[in-house]
C-alpha cells in the first residue's frame, strides 16, 4: 500500500489501509488517518493531523510553512478532518502564532486543482473550492460555501454558510449566509436559491430567505433596522437566524 519509492519520516504516524504513491514525501510530525489515499509527488509536512478517508492528488503541498513575513519558524499546525478530496496542485499552509496557530479543514470538502488555503484559515464542512480559487490568511468559510474558479478572498473575511462566489469574484468584505456574490470588487447578486433547494430547504424557507435578502439590500434600511426585522422573521423561519448571526458576527462589514 506504501510505494517503496515514497520517503516517510520515521516519526510520521500512518493509519491502517493507507495508500501512498511513489515520490511522495511525508515529513516528521505528520499523522495520516485510516483509509487515506495519497497519490504520487505529494509533499506532506507537519505538524499536520489528518483524519480518515481523505484523498490527496499529485503535486499538492499540504502543511507547508506560511510565507507570511510574521512567521519565524514557530511550531504551528494544520488539522484536516475526514473524507476530503484535495485535487492536483493544491497548497495548504499551517497557521501562525499571531492568530489561532492552526489552519483547519473540516469534513467532506472538495478542493479542486490549484486551490490555495492560506494560514490560519478555517474551512467548514461540505465546501467546494473550484480550480485556482484562493483564501488569504485568516479566512473563515461556513459550511456548504462554494467558490467558483479563480475566486479570491481577502484576509480576515468571513463567508457565511451556503454562500456562493461566482467565477473570478474578489471579496474584501464579509459575505452573509446564503448570499451569491459576483464581480471584482464582489457585489451581492441575490440568494443561492438553487444550492438551498439541492440541500433540502423547503420552498417556504427559500422564499423567506429571499425576503430577508431584500430587507438587507433592497429596502434602503440601515443594517440595524434590517436586523431587527430579520429577527422577527426568524421566529417564524429559523433558517433566517443563520443569516442574522452571520451579519452580527461580521467585523469587516458585509458586501454591498
Amino acid at each position: 500500500m506504501i510505494d517503496p519509492r515514497a520517503i516517510i519520516d520515521p516519526s510520521a504516524k500512518i493509519g491502517e489501509n493507507v495508500e501512498i504513491g511513489p515520490w511522495t514525501i511525508v515529513g516528521p510530525d505528520v499523522e495520516i488517518g485510516d483509509d487515506c489515499v495519497i497519490a504520487s509527488h505529494v509533499v506532506l509536512k507537519g505538524p499536520t493531523v489528518m483524519g480518515k478517508g481523505n484523498k490527496i492528488y499529485q503535486f499538492s503541498s499540504v502543511g507547508e510553512d506560511t510565507p507570511d513575513l510574521k512567521y519565524k519558524g514557530e511550531s504551528t499546525r494544520l488539522i484536516i478532518g475526514e473524507n476530503n478530496v484535495i485535487r492536483e496542485g493544491v497548497t495548504i499552509h499551517r497557521g501562525t502564532v499571531q492568530d489561532r496557530g492552526e489552519t483547519v479543514i473540516g469534513n467532506n470538502n472538495l478542493l479542486m486543482a490549484y486551490a490555495h488555503v492560506g494560514h490560519d484559515s478555517v474551512v467548514g464542512n461540505h465546501c467546494i473550492m473550484v480550480n485556482n480559487s484562493a483564501l488569504a490568511g485568516h479566512v473563515i468559510l461556513g459550511d456548504w460555501t462554494i467558490l467558483s474558479g479563480y475566486a479570491l478572498v481577502h484576509q480576515f473575511c468571513k463567508l457565511g454558510a451556503h454562500s456562493f462566489l461566482g467565477m473570478g469574484a474578489a471579496v474584501g468584505k464579509d459575505v452573509p449566509a446564503y448570499v451569491t456574490v459576483t464581480g471584482n470588487p464582489g457585489e451581492p447578486k441575490g440568494v443561492n436559491s438553487e444550492g438551498l433547494k439541492r440541500r433540502g430547504f423547503s420552498s417556504e424557507a427559500v422564499s423567506d430567505i429571499r425576503r430577508a435578502y431584500k430587507l438587507i439590500y433592497r429596502q434602503g434600511l440601515t443594517t440595524d433596522e434590517a436586523l431587527e426585522r430579520l429577527e422577527e422573521m426568524a421566529q417564524k423561519t429559523p433558517e433566517v437566524q443563520l443569516l442574522v448571526d452571520s451579519i452580527r458576527q461580521s467585523a469587516r462589514g458585509i458586501v454591498r
